[in-house]
């Protein structure tokens, strides 16, 4: 069925969904360890990834459970919760900083080796830091943790990707950390896309992103987030009456299409002021406000602190001096 309420080419809701979710730095490391042994990743402000090479182990949830991780399989902590790997359930596992880590290239790859005499598993991770701060409704619409198995099989460039991101790192070539960066978001974008198409989940991300209607709803949010977006006009993007429409997205979505479209438009707000470093007047007006104190009230309701805490937190740096909360 044709959607009528735009006459652009129809997209997968996903497509829009992901299309501002970017890479804006990115920790490799390679790790080789040796049975028995286990390491615990503490929890850290980026998502943080392992893919599995060669050789299996297991990962303890977040919930203490274990489970069981083949080559090729991988898992991507959206927000960085923490987690242990290991050879078996009853290996101890020990903080990862007791690894011996060895820096390969410019400070963007670390190699590091471990454990005691036994068989050897290949393990690829990364930190990742996303553009979007971590209660932007995108990210938290994303459970903790995110399992994707037979990956490499499901998506055969995942391999290659990765050891494209190993070559780059090993010629330490000019501007190998963006190469790495542009990789490194081809590589999350795949492993959202695999998790979400595998059903891995019947709630948040997974059932908004499989929603026809609700998916629908919020491509049209996430393409064009400055727009004054009302109920009704919501409700028509999904064809639905304006009541049917509000109970569906607070079921599938977990809050009002108001709050949600109100986050939305604030995270995106606070990227503008603190990525693009755009005065709060413009910030105001690309939203529709007819005044800064009204776009400052309605930013601080929804961020915790008024946008000219941003804007001097920001003054401050270049200048090398303290911030000041109460400066315009």
């Amino acid at each position: 069925m044709l959607d009528h309420s735009s006459t652009t080419v129809a997209t997968h809701p996903l497509t829009e969904m992901l299309r501002g979710l970017k890479i804006e730095g990115v920790d490799y490391v390679r790790c080789r360890m040796t049975e028995p042994w286990g390491l615990v990743f503490p929890a850290r402000p980026k998502a943080q990834f392992h893919f599995v090479a060669e050789r299996g182990c297991w990962l303890r949830t977040l919930d203490n459970a274990w489970v069981r991780l083949e080559p090729g399989d991988a898992v991507l902590l959206p927000r960085g919760a923490e987690h242990a790997l290991a050879s078996s359930p009853d290996a101890f596992p020990a903080p990862v900083e007791n690894c011996q880590f060895e820096p390969v290239c410019c400070g963007i790859l670390d190699t590091c080796s471990g454990g005691s005499n036994g068989e050897e598993t290949v393990l690829f991770g990364a930190g990742m830091t996303f553009n979007l701060d971590s209660q932007h409704p995108l990210l938290l619409m994303m459970p903790e943790l995110m399992q994707m198995h037979e990956l490499a099989t499901d998506e055969p460039a995942i391999p290659h990707l990765l050891e494209a991101m190993t070559s780059e790192l090993a010629l330490d070539r000019v501007g190998a950390g963006g190469m790495l960066t542009r990789l490194a978001d081809v590589v999350a974008a795949a492993l959202i896309r695999n998790w979400v198409e595998k059903g891995c989940g019947s709630d948040g991300w997974v059932a908004a992103a499989r929603d026809p209607g609700i998916g629908r709803v919020l491509a049209a949010i996430h393409r064009d987030p400055t727009r004054d977006w009302t109920v009704e006009a919501l409700a028509d993007v999904m064809h639905a009456s304006r009541s049917a429409f509000a109970l569906r997205f607070a079921n599938v979505v977990g809050q009002t299409p108001a709050r949600y479209v109100a986050q939305l438009r604030m995270r995106e707000a606070k990227q503008w002021l603190v990525r693009d470093r755009l005065k709060i007047a413009v910030v105001a007006r690309r939203l529709g406000y007819e005044s800064e104190a009204a776009f400052s009230r309605a930013f601080k309701r929804i961020i915790g602190a008024p946008p000219s805490h941003f804007r001097a937190t920001l003054t401050a740096a270049s200048s090398g001096e303290r911030p000041d909360s109460t400066a315009p």
